[in-house]
């Protein structure tokens, strides 16, 4: 399990979520992780930096930042794909928004 990696979820409103916390934590039993909801119908929320959309297997997932969680690390499975070469820049920013403000 690492950062960035991301794990079907299996639901049509949320098919997705992203582990978001530090790979120096994934010791712990729970970890952060960031629900990814189809990208029409977030469209109403959609602000760029705060709530991104990134494409996992062709398809647009908005990164619904403002609903960050936490989920047990042994309900997630193993991960489909991990996003951080294409997008950590924009997850990081994000997340910067979210918790600092700018």
């Amino acid at each position: 399990m690492a950062r960035f990696d991301v794990y079907a979820l299996n639901r049509a409103e949320v098919p997705y979520v992203l582990e978001v916390q530090a790979d120096l934590l994934s010791d712990l039993g729970s970890t952060a992780v960031v629900p990814l909801v189809p990208a029409d119908s977030a469209r109403a929320e959609a602000m760029r930096k705060l709530k991104p959309v990134i494409t996992i297997k062709g398809q647009d997932y908005c990164l619904m930042t403002t609903d960050i969680g936490t989920l047990r690390r042994a309900s997630l499975g193993k991960p489909v794909v991990n996003v951080e070469e294409p997008y950590r820049a924009v997850i990081v920013d994000a997340l910067d928004f979210l918790f600092q403000g700018f």
